[in-house]
């Protein structure tokens, strides 16, 4: 009377084959812990496939190792694929210092706009740096819009005056 061999249990194919299957993967990806993963992975579909019996598995062994180098193929295509991968280069940022110190020309106007009064500043400031309109001032500032002109007008004379230009 001839029995046949039932398959290993998964557990049991675990513990006899992960460290040759382990050996291999190395092989062929030249990385110990992407093998390991690949490995990992391996058994973690062949146990959502099959379960715990292998027995739809005529030659489980073989199953495993077809399945670890078609893994190895994939993550090295992954890895080529990744490594060509040259993404846009960006312009170079201009150095941290040179942003948060002015320069000699920068500060002189920063002097010159710290001696205007509050309110020839503020509409400075924000019609020059904010590039604000005329209208839009007025309606921040809640003044009108010829307060706006001849506050913009006295303190551009008032900056030109201080920083000698004419």
């Amino acid at each position: 009377m001839t029995t046949t061999a039932a398959a290993p249990a998964l557990d049991e194919l675990y513990r006899e084959r992960r460290l040759p299957l382990v050996r291999l993967a190395v092989l062929m990806v030249d990385d110990l812990p992407t093998a390991e993963d690949l490995v990992q992975d391996v058994f973690t579909r062949l146990y959502r496939r099959h379960g715990n019996a292998l027995d739809a598995l005529a030659d489980p062994d073989a199953y495993l190792v077809s399945a670890v180098l078609n893994a190895a193929r994939s993550a090295l295509r992954r890895r080529r694929i990744a490594r060509a991968y040259r993404p846009p280069r960006a312009d170079p940022a201009p150095a941290a210092e040179d942003e948060a110190l002015p320069g000699t020309a920068d500060r002189e106007v920063i002097r010159a706009l710290g001696r205007l009064t509050s309110r020839q500043r503020q509409v400075i400031v924000l019609r020059y740096w904010s590039g604000l309109s005329e209208r839009e001032i007025a309606g921040t500032l809640r003044i009108t819009a010829g307060t706006v002109k001849s506050t913009a007008h006295r303190a551009l004379t008032l900056l030109r005056a201080q920083l000698g230009e004419k």
